[in-house]
């Protein structure tokens, strides 16, 4: 094979290096066989990033090798970019991913899943999606996981938002909702997580405990709706070897992670379309959700630990795991 090859997408060409490449060395699959896929999911795959700042995540060998992260967009970065501010409210500029092309340019840099914020480069401050990831603990099944996210789907319903579930290709299940984008990211995190906590009380299988120590059962990681998180977006191929593929609700209790591998997917895109297609005209508010912020806070319920490398924010309890914080009759 030549040392580059040029590949169609969008209709435009691009360039695409070492096509040969072994980039999965357990399944054999290369470089180009990733493209490939993501040539055919192109259209439902630039839905999940298009006009996002969007953090590249590079194999620059294989995915037995650890990945390299870039969250700043470089000189000669082949994308649009725009200005933002990380948590730490240090400034930066970011990747912006634009056309169907660029979903294959990603590829090229070694990207095999991509990781958008959940904004758009028009208004970098406030999210147009809210992010439930459903991620299980030691000992919890797959089935308990989509039988998380099919509760998440009826009080979802309660709440008049539409949610839009695929598997993570790993070991969870994601669901995304669109909003407004007029609510910021500390608000949008507090309503996922005053929405983890309903789901908690009604459902014993779901844990909103930060600290692994206390978790139990389906954790739903309310953090991922911070600044500068970002989870693994639609059709992105896993160091697995597995799609995170779009599913449909009526679909869901029947699957499993396995069935998604990426050497086959093409057949389930070409037969299903793309899943994720109404997404951006299914948009809902948060006013429901913001009033359970401020029940739970009347409740004595108020901010959960944040992520380590933030800032300490207000009313956030002790960022020390419980069994290990000092009590007053602890001995000195």
């Amino acid at each position: 094979m030549p040392d580059e090859v040029m590949v169609s997408v969008g209709g435009e060409e691009v360039r695409i290096s070492s096509p040969d490449r072994i980039v999965f060395p357990e399944q054999g699959w290369s470089k180009l066989d990733v493209v490939n896929h993501f040539v055919v999911v192109a259209e439902g795959a630039i839905r999940g990033i298009r006009d996002r700042p969007t953090m590249l995540k590079r194999y620059m060998k294989g995915v037995d090798e650890d990945p390299i992260y870039h969250k700043r967009a470089s000189k000669s970065t082949p994308f649009d970019t725009v200005q933002i501010l990380f948590p730490s409210q240090r400034p930066g500029k970011m990747n912006v991913p634009r056309t169907e092309a660029d979903v294959v340019r990603l590829v090229q840099l070694g990207c095999l899943d991509f990781h958008p914020w959940p904004v758009r480069d028009d208004d970098t401050d406030h999210p147009d999606e809210l992010r439930f990831d459903f991620d299980p603990t030691p000992g919890i099944t797959f089935s308990e996981v989509k039988e998380a996210a099919m509760a998440a789907r009826e009080l979802l319903d309660e709440v008049g938002l539409v949610g839009w579930p695929k598997t993570s290709g790993s070991r969870g299940i994601h669901v995304y909702v669109r909003i407004e984008p007029i609510w910021d990211f500390f608000q949008t995190r507090r309503a996922v997580l005053a929405f983890a906590r309903e789901l908690e009380r009604r459902l014993d299988l779901v844990t909103t405990k930060w600290w692994k120590e206390e978790r139990h059962g389906v954790f739903i990681d309310y953090n991922q709706n911070a600044r500068d998180k970002s989870v693994s977006s639609a059709y992105g191929v896993r160091p697995t070897g597995f799609v995170s593929a779009p599913l449909t609700w009526d679909e869901l209790p029947e699957v499993e992670i396995e069935d998604f591998p990426m050497d086959t997917f093409a057949e389930r895109y070409q037969t299903v379309g793309d899943l994720t297609e109404g997404i951006d005209d299914a948009v809902g508010g948060i006013e429901t959700l913001m009033e359970w912020v401020v029940r739970d806070e009347e409740n004595g319920i108020g901010e959960a630990p944040w992520p380590p490398n933030y800032p300490k924010m207000p009313g956030e309890p002790p960022r020390v795991q419980p069994s290990k914080q000092r009590r007053p009759d602890d001995e000195y």
